[in-house]
């Protein structure tokens, strides 16, 4: 279905909300649960499948959480760990944690056993909370399994039906969660969002719709910041979240969301990738779609463009980290000019570019992106070196994000991605920026999708090679390559392509180029 309406963001909070007007005071998610129980209590709240909770339901056993914490002796500000598929049972612990002051980490299911157990101890988490197949390892926390397949299982743990936590006062300083992220390379860094900063995301998002109306479905891991930017907006606002099966498949999640007439949604490009090409896409209605969100990974400008042709709804990209910062935002269906970019800063978020002397570069100019606002970590998990590599002050003392991203603002203030700054290939002391090559091979018919990444050159020090995924009738390796260089200039000329079957990617999308180069390294 073609999108024909241009969507502009209705007023944060409500109507009425004036340019500039603040944000409404700082609010505990966790608190807002038990005021929808109270005025929409037969709701739903949460969806998986053919089980559903209610609001009333889903306060009665956050509150149960929350006091079998206490009565563990779990108190505010320490740590509770999660780690599994996504259920109904993993978004109550979660809130059962922040009812009772705590700071959650959702851990990667498909992390090895002993980087688990590392991120567990690291966050000094006292129980963890687990699926059935996360495997086994010696660990101080206590575990808790949240599917009834194990002992001891979550009900045995809870307290009755009934109980009731002692009222802790949320303060936005504390933490809501430590969230582990290693991008695509090195050991996981545990991120520490507080409480104020995840409210800071909820206010925002209002901006797109989110209300009791609401229903956001949701394909991707709740141990990602990617997904709960979503997910905590809906909550928020007294929406429905549904949780679709957790291995992706695109004929399946637009069987559910035309079914559970979804309005919004977050996914990463992959995803819309292999949705878009369906051949059934357009035998399901998908119209109730107001808003779809994106972000995680390089969001290509013909996929975007073919989004906003064929789905309804707006199309919003987020650029950002984890980490927080400066994010940019791209309104795809109000800016299909700009489909390039990942759009312009938000109100309030201070995005400069800086050289590799830490200097401020002049619009037009590239350099790496740096950002601030309100919406801040506050450190790396007891790793305080890792945290000032991650900070870059301004002349006036200023704490800002470094991304290591490199981009570029255009003349209206839209900001170009080039790559990552260790992505970037330096061949015979020229830069070469990946995404470049990339773009050309994918002009290719017979190329599906494509990565450039730097290896060792005796002669220029680096060389950019290409891994590959075609379709069936490609030309042979050499072939493609000459076809490319013959587009590219002589300074970013393939010296080789090799031909995968599909590229390595993390859990939310992004191309692992470290596994790319290690791959070609032991050929």
């Amino acid at each position: 279905m073609k999108t024909t309406t241009a969507f502009s963001p209705s007023p944060p909070w409500g109507e009425g909300r004036g340019e500039g007007q603040a944000a409404p005071a700082f609010r505990a998610i966790s608190d807002l649960i038990r005021e929808h129980a109270h005025a929409r209590p037969t709701q739903r709240a949460l969806v998986q499948a053919d089980r559903s909770v209610t609001w009333t339901q889903l306060d009665a056993m956050v509150d149960r959480i929350a006091a079998s914490l206490q009565r563990d002796g779990v108190k505010p500000k320490s740590s509770i760990a999660i780690c599994g598929h996504n259920s109904l049972e993993y978004v109550a612990v979660f809130l059962g944690g922040l009812r009772a002051g705590v700071a959650v980490a959702p851990l990667p299911a498909g992390a090895l056993p002993g980087q688990i157990a590392t991120m567990v101890s690291d966050c000094g988490a006292s129980h963890f909370f687990v699926d059935a197949q996360v495997p086994a390892f010696k660990t101080k926390a206590r575990r808790i399994f949240m599917d009834a397949s194990s002992a001891p299982s979550l009900e045995s743990w809870l307290l009755p039906e009934g109980a009731k936590p002692k009222p802790v006062t949320v303060k936005p300083e504390w933490p809501f969660n430590i969230i582990y992220s290693s991008g695509t390379t090195g050991t996981p860094k545990g991120i520490v969002q507080p409480h104020g900063m995840r409210w800071l995301h909820v206010a925002r998002a209002e901006s797109y719709g989110y209300g009791p109306g609401s229903t956001t479905l949701i394909a991707t891991s709740l141990c990602s910041n990617t997904t709960l930017v979503c997910v905590f907006p809906t909550i928020a606002r007294g929406g429905c979240v549904v949780l679709a099966p957790p291995k992706f498949d695109a004929a399946r999640y637009l069987a559910i969301a035309a079914k559970e007439r979804a309005t919004h949604t977050m996914l990463v490009p992959v995803q819309y990738q292999r949705i878009m090409a369906l051949p059934s896409f357009a035998q399901h209605d998908l119209s109730s779609f107001h808003m779809k969100f994106c972000t995680s990974a390089p969001f290509h400008a013909q996929l975007k463009r073919d989004i906003l042709d064929r789905w309804s709804g707006g199309l919003v990209e987020f650029y950002g980290m984890t980490e927080g910062g400066g994010t940019c935002i791209l309104e795809a269906h109000n800016f299909p000019d700009k489909l390039h970019t990942v759009g312009k800063p938000v109100e309030g978020h201070d995005i400069r570019l800086i050289d590799e002397d830490e200097r401020e570069v002049a619009r037009g100019e590239i350099g790496e992106v740096v950002g601030r606002s309100g919406a801040m970590m506050t450190a790396y998990h007891k790793q305080p070196a890792k945290t000032r590599d991650a900070e870059w002050y301004d002349g006036q003392g200023n704490r800002f994000i470094r991304t290591g991203d490199v981009g570029r603002f255009d003349e209206e203030g839209f900001l170009t991605l080039m790559d990552r700054r260790k992505d970037m290939v330096i061949s015979g002391g020229f830069n070469i920026y990946p995404s470049d090559l990339e773009a050309v091979l994918r002009q290719h018919p017979f190329v599906s999708d494509a990565a450039v990444v730097g290896v060792a050159s005796q002669e220029w020090g680096e060389t950019p090679v290409a891994f590959v995924v075609a379709n069936a009738g490609a030309p042979k390796e050499d072939e493609l390559r000459a076809w490319a260089n013959a587009q590219l200039g002589k300074t970013q000329r393939l010296s080789a392509i090799r031909y995968v079957d599909e590229l390595p990617r993390s859990d939310i999308g992004k191309v692992l180029k470290r596994q790319l180069r290690d791959s070609w390294s032991s050929a």
